[in-house]
């Protein structure tokens, strides 16, 4: 049961994160390459939250989400003005910045050695997440709100809005609206969802270092929001569901254990280039990214 429960905590913190990248690519036709920058983010800053300044969950939870969309502002607000391959080069160079203080800023981050010992927190003492039913509970719980908040947003006028700068932002400027403040804004609400699944993650591993938040985790949190399909929410459920339960259906075939990973790694690496061959707008996806 143990382990059925872990795969529910997994696919709850990358619908988390799945969200906020279907808000940048699906609602707003910006790629990103950053958003793992922001998960490391929210999960350092939750650690000082927990840790340095010993608040409670709402405290905590709160600090790492207005934390991490402030640090979204150092990029968005120089980057939104540039357009396709621009945009991405300068996510890039903010994503290996990021990487490179959480590695080597030792006094602030530990570095390569991490942070270990992270205090796992209570929902309104009443689920106590010290093990794992409680804390799959906990996440659900988390889950299920973003995924309505998310609903809210792209069904209100600001999500209106974003579905008109993805379609025809010249349009949408003509229209009196200022697109860049609107970009900026689902950048930093991006942002927010990628710091709560940092919450999520570092108190249920108990123990972050800088290689959980690389610029292979931006590519695959990107990837999973591509294969679930983007411009709906379902895509993004589907999309975490996928990527987190193919690997595990994968390590049922019986293979030698000395090529096991490369050969999962192959199969896994084949299924995805099928699947977007035949369905380049992802499983349940409604939008199709254009440069």
């Amino acid at each position: 049961m143990a382990y059925y429960l872990h795969i529910l905590i997994m696919i709850n913190i990358y619908i988390l994160l799945i969200l906020g990248m279907n808000l940048l690519l699906g609602y707003t036709n910006l790629l990103s390459l950053c958003h793992a920058a922001f998960y490391g983010i929210g999960a350092y800053l939750t650690v000082f939250a927990l840790v340095k300044l010993n608040l409670t969950f709402f405290p905590a939870l709160a600090l790492a989400c207005v934390g991490t969309m402030i640090a979204s502002l150092v990029i968005s607000l120089p980057s939104l003005r540039l357009h396709g391959d621009y945009f991405v080069l300068v996510t890039l160079g903010f994503m290996m910045v990021v990487f490179s203080i959480m590695y080597n800023c030792v006094p602030l981050t530990n570095g390569p050695y991490g942070i270990s010992g992270i205090p796992k927190p209570a929902f309104l003492g009443l689920i106590k997440a010290d093990g794992i039913p409680g804390y799959a509970l906990l996440t659900t719980i988390l889950s299920v709100g973003s995924i309505a908040l998310f609903k809210v947003l792209v069904q209100s006028p600001f999500g209106r809005i974003l579905r008109g700068i993805r379609d025809e932002e010249i349009m949408v400027e003509s229209l009196g609206r200022n697109v860049f403040f609107f970009k900026v804004l689902a950048f930093a609400i991006s942002a927010g969802f990628a710091a709560v699944a940092g919450f999520v993650y570092a108190t249920y591993v108990t123990y972050i270092d800088p290689t959980s938040f690389t610029l292979d985790e931006s590519i695959f949190i990107l990837s999973a929001a591509i294969i679930g399909g983007t411009g709906n929410i379902i895509g993004s459920i589907v999309g975490a569901i996928f990527v987190i339960i193919m690997p595990e259906i994968i390590r049922v075939i019986h293979i030698p254990d000395t090529i096991a990973p490369n050969v999962r790694q192959i199969i896994y690496g084949m299924l995805l280039i099928i699947l977007m061959y035949f369905r380049p707008k992802g499983l349940l996806g409604k939008y199709e990214f254009k440069e």
